[in-house]
């Protein structure tokens, strides 16, 4: 087909983005002349990551969150006319020939104008159970592509199970050989988890004596970068690499002995495209509880360990730490049992099935 264009929509964090990266790099090798769009909420988040992937058509919404924001809601409620006039605006204007729903708030106008206005339609979900945008958009949606198989029944007749796109890169990941060294990466998602910068913090009085057998990678979110690099340098670990943003993650997981790390859907699927053993910290405010659900995901197939955040004392996450260090046979099984859970090539077939859609409607 001539002048194809696709749309893609959602974010608020790199969760939602990333997926939406990944189908578009396939589409891409498939389509070279295809032309994307990206539609979020505008946050810095959202187009920091689009930039460095390269996407430069990028639109923002006026839009927020209704879940759990209180009186906020009311601000929210306010900023859907304009969210909707501008949605309906930019696919006047873009004409795609389909609107891809990456999940959260910033879908919702999208996805329902598109569908309105007769242009194809497809959500993906990336937890095991679907978010209330996507509930909320599947009624009037053509397809929805579940991370999970256990998902389906969600979807009604509508769901397809190809799996949670993943970029490349952390599919082409080759396992570490154990050498004796060791390394510890501390991720917090793209803005950073305050709990886990302060819970590795204080584990570090309990880990002294082993600091120069392990190197740490600390992922910090922009906001404590410098607080955070301080308390290692003051506890004596020199070696560790503090950062506000990891710009390679696949590069940096594939160092990673050990992951210690959110439980997002994104974050869970590439822990399995990498084959990576991780300490799983869902957030304990994640909507509908998804995080733990994704964590147990993993758990059950014997590649992750889980811990709720009431449970994960400072002490408690150095003695996990110092037992796999100790003993690399055991991350060894572990990335092993994280292969029964991957979806082989789920961006292409998700790319595969975006070009289906198209080519039926043009």
């Amino acid at each position: 087909m001539k002048d194809m264009r696709l749309v893609f929509c959602g974010g608020g964090t790199g969760g939602h983005i990333f997926p939406g990266l990944a189908v578009a790099q396939k589409l891409r090798q498939v389509v070279p002349d295809i032309r994307l769009a990206f539609i979020g909420s505008g946050r810095r988040v959202e187009r920091e990551i689009l930039d460095r992937a390269g996407e430069k058509e990028f639109y923002s919404l006026p839009v927020e969150g209704l879940r759990g924001r209180g009186w906020q809601k009311v601000k929210t409620l306010a900023l859907l006319p304009a969210a909707f006039f501008k949605a309906f605006r930019l696919l006047r204007r873009l004409k795609p020939g389909l609107v891809v729903g990456l999940g959260g708030y910033s879908s919702g106008p999208v996805v329902l104008l598109a569908s309105l206005l007769g242009v194809p339609t497809l959500i993906l979900e990336q937890n095991l159970r679907p978010g209330m945008t996507n509930r909320l958009l599947l009624p009037w949606v053509r397809r929805a592509v579940a991370a999970f198989e256990r998902s389906l029944p969600y979807f009604k007749g509508k769901g397809v199970f190809l799996g949670n796109p993943v970029r490349q890169e952390f599919h082409a990941l080759s396992p570490n050989k154990k050498t004796g060294g060791f390394t510890l990466l501390i991720v917090g998602g793209s803005q950073g988890s305050h709990f886990l910068n302060q819970s590795m913090i204080a584990a570090l009085s309990f880990l002294h004596d082993r600091r120069e057998t392990m190197d740490i990678v600390h992922q910090t979110g922009p906001g404590e970068e410098q607080s955070v690099r301080a308390a290692y340098a003051q506890a004596g670990f020199s070696r560790a690499l503090v950062t506000a943003f990891i710009v390679d993650m696949p590069a940096a997981v594939g160092r990673a002995d050990l992951v210690v790390c959110r439980a997002g859907a994104t974050t869970a699927a590439e822990l399995i495209a990498a084959r990576k053993a991780s300490l799983l910290v869902p957030f304990a405010r994640s909507a509908g509880g998804h995080q733990m659900e994704n964590a147990r995901e993993l758990e059950q197939a014997g590649g992750a360990e889980v811990w709720p955040e009431k449970l994960l004392s400072p002490e408690r996450l150095a003695e996990r730490i110092l037992f796999y260090l100790d003993r690399p046979d055991k991350l060894d099984i572990m990335e092993k049992n994280l292969q029964r859970l991957g979806t082989p090539d789920a961006a292409g077939r998700i790319a595969g099935l975006c070009l289906e859609l198209m080519r039926a409607k043009g």
